[in-house]
């Protein structure tokens, strides 16, 4: 049976080019926002929605990330199963 864990399949670099692009992006949103010629309850509403959205971004990766670890779990049993069907047959055996 393979034992080996579930690796993880991104880099260093491709974490911290994401973490820092969603700086960036956040950053330049709140800039944006803060030098619009608006009245502040405009402001305050184009922040809120982009904070709600953040979070709500947040929230389904993390769904999305749960349910295919739980399928990756669910292929690994069923794996296993299989290696020991295979491992306990014998094709010489009478039936």
């Amino acid at each position: 049976m393979n034992d080996a864990p579930v690796r993880q399949q991104s880099t260093t670099a491709f974490y911290g080019q994401a973490v820092a692009s969603f700086s960036v992006a956040l950053a330049a949103t709140g800039i944006g926002i803060l030098r619009l010629e608006a009245s502040a309850w405009i402001r305050g509403f184009l922040a809120i929605a982009v904070l709600y959205l953040v979070t709500s971004a947040f929230t389904l990766a993390k769904v999305i990330r749960d349910r295919q670890e739980a399928g990756q779990l669910v292929s690994r049993v069923d794996q296993a199963r299989l290696e020991k069907l295979l491992a306990e047959h014998d094709p010489f055996d009478k039936v």
